[in-house]
């Protein structure tokens, strides 16, 4: 059952939102969410009538703006000023969105299939704030979750080498490892053929079982000696470290330039959890849970600080290289837009790293 407060009616289950809205109200509805996400500005009955075919008098818009206020989708600020959305009518317009097949017109997501994943990353970025005038947010496939394509080993000095480390998904990761006694090219050279054979197509939790076998000098092969012991040691550490540094966002300015964000002890919070890059994972991971594209709108978002702005946000990848692409707006975003634009960037990574 629904309950009453403030005047409002807060709907508790989707059913509810359903049986309260017939097909005329519903475009009303519509009409004032599109009408708002252009105008930024209060809607009244008369601009709906004159701008959208809704087929009835202005008279009947007003009433039904009238009852949609009764039921918590639409709010008025002042007695004098028109109605704008609350978090229930954008989600009653979002829901159906999601229900309908819908094209936005702008260039398809072109991304680079070359380069190193940090490059994608900020390209990718940079696009989907290009594309949606709001803060993109992209965290990149985890580096410990996907398997390994290979190993080169370099001999820098007697008891210098570098490892680079390639995976499936197009990571490359590398460290200078200090080696404990001078080592020849042609003895680092027979310690990445053992590594490529030993750690190709796996992933970091298949490898801790023979590292911890190398340090307890449970295999009994030459080639794994104590240098294969400590590069397989930097490798585990690299693939950890790696892990934590993923995140990655663009637009900021853009997010800021929007009316809503103009004050800025309004816009503070959200900012400081936008650089908390613990919080902004947890906020995204959240609403990307659901199958598709997951949209958490004003006060569904679980962080007080994500109140006033909405995510849109999807999966991307496959097979163990998984990472989540997304938006952060104003609720008043254009929904269609930003669900359409994370869709064809997901797309187009999950395309750039297969």
């Amino acid at each position: 059952m629904s309950a009453k407060r403030s005047g409002l009616t807060f709907i508790n289950t989707l059913e509810e939102v359903s049986s309260l809205l017939n097909d005329r109200r519903r475009r009303v509805l519509t009409a004032l969410v599109e009408e708002y996400i252009a105008s930024a500005t209060p809607v009244g009955s008369k601009t709906l009538v004159e701008r959208y075919e809704l087929g009835c008098s202005p008279a009947t818009v007003r009433n039904e703006l009238a009852i949609l206020e009764e039921t918590g989708f639409v709010v008025q600020p002042h007695v004098s000023a028109g109605r704008l959305p609350t978090d229930t009518g954008y989600r009653d317009f979002v829901d159906h969105l999601l229900e309908d097949e819908f094209n936005v017109a702008f260039e398809p997501a072109r991304l680079s299939t070359y380069g190193e994943i940090d490059d994608l990353m900020r390209e990718t970025s940079a696009l989907l704030t290009r594309l949606t005038d709001s803060l993109a947010v992209v965290l990149a496939p985890s580096v410990s979750r996907t398997r390994v394509r290979r190993i080169d080993l370099l001999s820098m000095a007697p008891r210098r080498a570098l490892f680079v480390l390639i995976t499936e998904s197009g990571q490359v990761l590398n460290r200078n490892v200090v080696l404990d006694e001078d080592t020849t090219p042609e003895r680092l050279s027979r310690v990445e053929r053992a590594l490529n054979a030993a750690l190709v197509n796996k992933r970091a939790a298949d490898i801790r079982p023979l590292y911890d076998a190398l340090l307890e000098g449970t295999i009994d092969d030459p080639l794994f000696d104590a240098v294969v012991a400590l590069v397989v040691g930097e490798i585990l550490e690299v693939l950890d470290e790696a892990d934590k540094d993923r995140l990655y966002h663009v637009g900021v300015p853009a997010l800021l330039a929007q009316p809503e964000f103009h004050d800025a002890e309004r816009a503070r919070p959200l900012i400081e959890c936008v650089e908390d890059g613990i919080a902004l994972l947890d906020a995204m991971s959240d609403a990307a849970g659901v199958a598709g594209v997951g949209v958490r709108i004003g006060h569904e978002n679980r962080r007080v600080e994500l109140g006033s702005v909405s995510i849109v946000v999807t999966d991307y990848g496959t097979g163990g290289s998984e990472g989540i692409v997304g938006v952060i707006g104003p609720t008043r975003m254009n929904y269609q837009r930003a669900i359409t634009a994370v869709r064809a960037v997901a797309d187009g990574l999950s395309e750039a790293l297969a």
